[in-house]
């Protein structure tokens, strides 16, 4: 706690010490589209979401998502070494894998992945508009795999008027980057596209060890909406990531982690077509769409008898329908999907291959109603139907409620929620996988208040919460198979806080402590945390943008200890990292900025054995035109 002190006086040193009350802005009326699949107002919805906005995103300078993820309440992260390796998101406790990912509202689940889950590695802030973290089992709307919560990242929406962005910074470890974005309009069509390339020198994955394990990432997307006639537009977009990360692995005769000519490559499309229609008067909203993502994995390791010894391809089509009724008091949210996985994967670590072929279907109906019965009450419920064609049906309900009683000073929420998630296709058909799994469920709940103070300046909001996990997927060391052998809990508590005395000043923090607990009682790790899930969490920030124009600004992340297995036999130690930034606008069009990352040089781990990043400094240009 001490180091922590330090390190938030060192930081907000670079903050003013007073401003001007009667300027400040609340952002309890903004719009969120992630906890409706609607867009509604912040301040009318019961559950428990956290957005960052485009200011936000520029003003943080971050780099990789997951690392401005893990400042948020809620949400911690683990990474198996620097940037590019893998990178696991949970949210309050839950499995990494247990938390829907999209990519403006398309699924980003890898099909090939041992638990069906996300690898964040290669998803960075480039080209973002903003992102929605919705916490606690939200299955109703969000389908098989949303029990942990539902992480949306949306990009850039086309504009009116063209408009063109360009960046490029370098910095510490030999990392560059450099992006680009267009957005305009050509007749009826609105386009925004981007693309951009990140590098670096990297560290070694193994911590301790000397060799340096290099990243290189080429990312793309085009967002494109097409209005046909005042009520019909067709939205086509489309992602695309490849990158190639070195690894460290283990190398005979020692079988420890350390330096090896391991690598990985990674492939991953995205692609979205859907057509909007408006009946009477656009109070009944239509969509029609079809997604499809597509994920191909290699690795590779010169030293042994088959140097690419992993092969995944993984496969996600969605077809799906959605309509939105607006019936003056009530809302309703309904739909239909068809969603078919596929998944290839040859295992030839022992020079042996061993292939596997596997597809699922699951098809699902939901319906959410919301509806307004008095003033400032706000109420929700919902069900949804899954047909899984390998484990059978799934039925999953949700309430949650939002009241005021004073035009949004103080908003009393509450929320119900159930989730469920399918066993992987790797899980039934893989090296080790059993063919007669049942589906993960989850009941949850979270309660809370949001009172704002002096005006809109002062915002506070306390959020408890609990998720029981029951039919939890892991590996049985007796069957050496996948089986349902788990039950997990999370409690917890939540608390945010927002000080806006002008425009130019914001200061942030946020605190979480979250018990994740294995509650299988017939297991020898009963009562024991779950790997890797710290208890306490604590993030503050702030930032001020001087009169003359110069931006400054701080965040201090305090993460506490945690296990680094099931058993809680290997203690991963808590940790501080300081990050600091300026940016400095030189005319209407250009901007220079700079960061310095982890400022006191932190040493930590993630995950026992892998190396983190040190102290690293990067100078960067912004054009807008």
């Amino acid at each position: 706690m001490r180091t922590f002190t330090t390190s938030l006086i060192a930081a907000l040193a670079i903050l003013p010490g007073a401003a001007r009350a009667e300027d400040a802005d609340s952002d309890a009326d903004s719009i969120v589209v992630t906890a409706t699949r609607t867009e509604a107002r912040l301040s009318e919805v019961g559950k428990s979401i956290t957005v960052i906005d485009a200011t936000t995103l520029e003003q943080r300078q971050t780099v990789p998502l997951a690392d401005l993820l893990r400042t948020l309440t809620g949400v911690t992260i683990q990474r198996n070494g620097g940037l590019g390796t893998v990178t696991s998101v949970f949210v309050r406790g839950a499995q990494a894998d247990q938390t829907v990912a999209l990519i403006d509202g398309v699924k980003l689940n890898d099909p090939s992945a041992p638990g069906g889950g996300f690898n964040f590695a290669d998803l960075i802030t480039d080209n973002l508009d903003r992102v929605e973290v919705l916490r606690g089992p939200q299955s109703v709307l969000w389908g098989s795999q949303a029990i942990g919560g539902v992480i949306n990242v949306i990009t850039r929406a086309p504009t009116e008027t063209p408009e063109l962005r360009a960046r490029g910074e370098y910095g510490t470890y030999g990392t560059g980057r450099l992006s680009g974005a267009v957005s305009g309009k050509v007749g009826p069509t609105g386009i925004s596209a981007g693309a951009g390339y990140l590098t670096t020198d990297g560290i070694s994955v193994a911590d301790g060890a000397v060799e340096k394990d290099g990243y290189h990432l080429f990312g793309a997307h085009l967002k494109t909406t097409t209005e046909i006639s005042e009520q019909v537009s067709l939205d086509l977009r489309g992602f695309y990531t490849k990158s190639k990360v070195d690894l460290d692995g283990f190398a005979p005769p020692s079988f420890t982690l350390g330096d090896t000519d391991e690598y990985q490559r990674q492939q991953q499309i995205v692609g979205y077509a859907g057509l909007n229609a408006g009946l009477f008067d656009g109070r009944l909203k239509n969509r029609f769409a079809v997604s499809f993502t597509r994920i191909k994995r290699d690795t590779y390791d010169p030293a042994a008898v088959a140097p690419n010894n992993f092969s995944g391809r993984g496969r996600n089509l969605r077809f799906e329908y959605q309509g939105t009724a607006d019936l003056t008091l009530v809302q309703a949210t309904f739909g239909a999907e068809h969603q078919a996985e596929k998944l290839r994967t040859i295992d030839n670590f022992t020079g042996t291959p061993f292939a596997a072929r596997a597809k699922a279907n699951i098809d699902s109906l939901y319906l959410d109603i919301h509806a307004k019965p008095i003033e400032g009450l706000n109420v929700g419920a919902g069900i949804r139907y899954d047909d899984h064609n390998q484990f059978g049906d799934a039925t999953t309900l949700s309430a949650d409620l939002a009241y005021t009683p004073n035009a949004g000073s103080t908003i009393i929420r509450a929320s119900y929620g159930e989730g469920f998630k399918a066993p992987s296709l790797y899980q039934l058909y893989g090296d080790f996988g059993f063919d007669d799994l049942r589906a993960e469920k989850a009941k949850g709940w979270d309660a809370g208040i949001t009172q704002t103070l002096i005006g809109d300046t002062l915002e506070v909001r306390a959020t408890w919460f609990q998720r029981s996990v029951t039919d939890q997927i892991d590996f049985d060391l007796s069957s050496f198979t996948y089986a349902n052998i788990a039950r997990a809990r999370a409690r917890g508590a939540e608390v945010e806080l927002r000080i806006s005395p002008t425009r130019d000043l914001l200061f942030t923090a946020n605190y979480t402590y979250t018990k994740s607990v294995n509650r299988e009682r017939i297991d020898l790790n009963f009562g024991n945390d779950l790997a890797r899930r710290p208890r306490q969490s604590v993030n503050v920030s702030g930032d001020y943008r001087w009169p003359f124009g110069l931006g400054t600004g701080a965040t201090i992340t305090h993460v506490s200890g945690s296990f680094d297995d099931a058993g809680n036999f290997m203690r991963l130690g808590g940790y501080v990292l300081v990050d600091l930034r300026a940016a400095l606008p030189i005319t209407d069009s250009i901007e220079l900025y700079g960061r310095i990352e982890n400022l006191f040089g932190e040493r930590y781990q993630t995950a026992a054995d892998f190396g983190q990043l040190g102290r690293a400094a990067t100078a960067g240009v912004r054009l807008r035109y």
